[in-house]
């Protein structure tokens, strides 16, 4: 099997009989299996007698979705019965396992995809480079020669899917934790609206930010999982027209310095490409985009004295030796975060989220995804200062995005001159979750095409 076959050509696959689910399973547990650092539990005897299931559905003409006897990895935030949810940290590996499926397994098993397993993740999803001391850091594997990171917080779930272990997986975004290893491996990632899909039985990091979506291989997949995770019985395909859709690009965040030439380049490229095909782009200032930047740099981060909340407890215990040095520091340094600031944060958060909307008038920012490729694993695993560094500069751009709650689209644009994958995002206003990706699914079409 071919790894890069999308979730939904393994699917017409399975409808041409040309494969089948239990076939693909093997083949995708043999890869789990042989791939260090990207699974953190296999769920092979429930995966075995759902595939089975499916393929006798598929031989009866009955699949339950377009996805049917799909495998699908999830990062070990979602709770899946009979396994213990570890959020990535050693602390948690003791407790007891879940009961229940967190909401979007449920929905998932309910449209026929098959539990492969949970993926690995940065200690409680606070990080966007993706290492972890406890379960060992995913490699990023588009460099052969030297180990760079894979991107976080859901690191698993893009090297699953990037190496072909996984046909898809499920992550977790509060400040760039899909789009970001979504760019440095070459994917898709999908980061919804907040509210957009239910939360239950996801570990949280931050209550405001938090938000969930799919790694995969094509912007097709990510439309027939948001159909299955919003209930609905079949996936809309139908591409907008982009004669009729404005896109902005942000010539101040495109051109600051800290955006690497091989970024910067791969994503005029693909914007000519957009041009070329009578595409409207705007080159503009976003005045909400510039303010989102400042109060973060100014203020802080949002989910920052939020997950400090969630982890409270623990911090105030023994176990708090254990943790990362790396996410502890960050935990204890909120403890400095005034409350003041929080608010200020919050109320500034709901002009700004209607100031976005009205700043771009129906347009689709583009932004770069990270501004930077994937950097190398070893410096940053010495050097905490450094490590920080790194940590926000990839977020940067993200980060935006989820403070102002926008859904977005990370598309690869194509590579540097080592081979390493370059990203730019399609956002729009939150609760625009369909446009956008009914706009990614005709930019991927034009782009291929």
């Amino acid at each position: 099997m071919q790894p890069t076959i999308t979730a939904s050509e393994l699917a017409r696959a399975f409808r041409a009989g040309t494969t089948n689910p239990v076939e693909a399973l093997e083949h995708y547990l043999e890869k789990a299996q042989a791939t260090e650092h990207v699974f953190v539990a296999l769920t092979a005897e429930r995966a075995r007698a759902e595939a089975a299931a499916s393929a006798e559905r598929w031989r009866k003409g009955t699949p339950r979705s377009a996805l049917d006897g799909v495998p699908v990895a999830w990062k070990d935030l979602f709770d899946v019965r009979g396994t213990v949810t570890t959020a990535g940290a050693a602390v948690f590996t003791a407790h007891a396992p879940a009961d229940r499926d967190a909401k979007l397994v449920e929905l998932a098993d309910r449209a026929g995809l098959v539990c492969l397993g949970k993926t690995n993740l940065v200690e409680f999803a606070y990080s966007g480079l993706g290492l972890n001391p406890h379960f060992g850091t995913p490699r990023n594997p588009h460099d052969a020669k030297v180990a760079r990171v894979p991107g976080g917080s859901s690191s698993g779930s893009a090297v699953a899917v990037a190496v072909g272990a996984a046909p898809v997986a499920i992550g977790t975004d509060t400040a760039g934790s899909i789009r970001v290893p979504a760019a440095f491996n070459g994917l898709v990632g999908f980061k919804s609206s907040s509210r957009r899909y239910a939360q239950d039985g996801v570990f949280p990091l931050s209550r405001t930010l938090d938000s969930l979506g799919p790694l995969a291989r094509s912007v097709e997949d990510c439309i027939a999982l948001d159909a299955i995770f919003s209930g609905r019985t079949a996936p809309d395909l139908a591409s907008v027209d982009l004669a009729q859709q404005r896109f902005v690009v942000d010539e101040g965040v495109l051109h600051d310095a800290r955006v690497e030439p091989a970024v910067r380049a791969n994503l005029e490229a693909a914007v000519s490409d957009l041009r070329a095909h009578g595409v409207r782009v705007e080159a503009r200032r976003v005045e909400a985009l510039h303010e989102v930047l400042g109060l973060i740099e100014r203020i802080g981060w949002l989910a920052a004295p939020e997950a400090l909340v969630v982890h409270e407890a623990l911090m105030a215990s023994p176990d708090a030796e254990r943790l990362d040095p790396r996410v502890r520091k960050r935990l204890e340094l909120a403890r400095n975060f005034p409350a003041s600031d929080y608010v200020k944060l919050l109320w500034a958060r709901e002009r700004l989220v209607e100031r976005v909307r009205h700043d771009l008038d129906g347009a689709v920012v583009v932004l770069p995804t990270v501004a930077h490729v994937a950097p190398e694993l070893a410096p940053l695993e010495r050097d905490m200062d450094l490590f920080f560094k790194a940590n926000f500069a990839t977020l940067r751009l993200t980060m935006v995005g989820s403070f102002l709650d926008m859904p977005g689209v990370a598309l690869p644009t194509g590579l540097d001159a080592a081979g390493l994958p370059t990203s730019f995002l399609l956002s729009v206003p939150s609760g625009d979750d369909e446009r956008i990706l009914s706009t990614a699914l005709a930019v991927e079409a034009l782009r291929k095409g």
